[in-house]
């Protein structure tokens, strides 16, 4: 097992340098503000009366539209969906906003669905470094948001993620965000260098004591629907593609009305499980008492039981924050288990074989 407070062997570790990428998530939201700052949808946007609004994309892609949807749900009028698939849903029309977002400009499944989006008459805004949805985005008339090449498009959460949200608020179906950006901004800073940073020692460092908890477990991370859903997914996909294992994720109170019965555990086939709690100061006080009992059932099966809770005053500092402890937590287990964070072979394998099929 390797010494996550050994910088020579973490960097040995680090072939690709994912270390500095996640370092950099501040500087990256930044970004992403100047980025979303120069863009300015068309007039006929501006003038659209829309009903619903579209995110389609996939993997790291999507994360950020998931992202966006939980934290605007309690203010935003109409609805927002997000579409991980090579087809769209019939609903989709005239009456449409659609993000198309694919990081590399190449996902398959985002092109599929962006050409029948483009048939329903849709009002399409693509966010990509480039590729063939630029392509496309460019010869139909579309307006389309360049983000920054070069990083795994895991790590593009920042842009895929503040960028939208912005530009929903320069359409005015959403506040403005100015405030909420600044602060945090502010905390991801203070996390990095105060908490998160490998020059800080485990005793201080929650992602460093957290990957040591879970390291050689099975880990289950559990959080509560209101504003964590899509903080809970986005634990348990760093958590497969940087540190390599398989893990599940549940939302609460949909897991009490069905996972929790599998805590009976009869087998006992979850005493070496870690659970991994991510908590919020403002979850609903419901769905706050119904964690404490499901984490005193949990406690009769493993003793591994963790709390993570959110930093911040707002909610999107809030959300940021878990985001940012959670995939520092993903590269030091992956230091703890020896090997490089970055590549993600059985994907790269598997689009090949689809490649010579297509």
């Amino acid at each position: 097992m390797t010494d996550v407070n050994d910088i020579k062997k973490i960097t040995k570790a680090d072939n690709a340098n994912m270390l500095q990428i996640l370092l950099d998530l501040p500087v990256q939201c930044q970004q992403a503000i100047e980025i979303a700052g120069r863009f300015k949808a068309p007039h006929n946007y501006r003038q659209a009366s829309f009903n619903k609004i579209l995110f389609t994309g996939i993997g790291g892609s999507a994360i950020g539209a998931d992202i966006v949807k939980t934290f605007v749900s309690a203010e935003i009028k109409i609805p927002i969906l997000v579409n991980r698939n090579y087809d769209i849903p019939a609903y989709v029309d005239d009456e449409t906003l659609v993000f198309a977002c694919s990081y590399s400009g190449d996902t398959e499944e985002t092109l599929s669905a962006y050409s029948q989006i483009k048939e329903k008459g849709a009002k399409i805004i693509a966010i990509t470094s480039g590729g063939k949805l630029h392509d496309l985005a460019l010869k139909d008339d579309f307006p389309f948001i360049l983000i920054p090449k070069g990083i795994p498009p895991r790590t593009a959460v920042g842009f895929m993620s503040i960028i939208p949200l912005l530009v929903l608020s320069d359409l005015k179906l959403i506040k403005s965000q100015d405030e909420s950006l600044k602060e945090t901004t502010k905390v991801l800073k203070g996390l990095k260098t105060n908490v998160l940073s490998p020059e800080i020692p485990v005793s201080k460092n929650i992602a460093k004591e957290v990957a040591s908890k879970i390291f050689n477990r099975f880990v289950i991370i559990y959080g509560a629907e209101d504003f964590l859903g899509a903080v809970v997914t986005r634990w348990r996909q760093e958590l497969e593609e940087n540190s390599k294992i398989v893990c599940s994720s549940a939302v609460l109170p949909e897991m009490n009305h069905n996972e929790i019965t599998g805590w009976e555990d009869p087998m006992h086939i979850c005493k070496d499980a870690a659970v991994i709690f991510l908590r919020d100061k403002d979850e609903h006080p419901r769905t706050s008492r119904r964690i404490e009992v499901t984490e005193e059932l949990i406690a009769k099966r493993t003793s591994h039981v963790i709390e993570v809770e959110s930093i911040g005053k707002s909610l999107l500092a809030r959300t940021f924050s878990l985001i940012y402890i959670g995939t520092f937590v993903s590269f030091y287990l992956a230091i703890l288990n020896g090997i490089d964070p970055s590549p993600v072979n059985n994907v790269t394998y598997l689009k090949k074989q689809l490649a010579k099929n297509n």
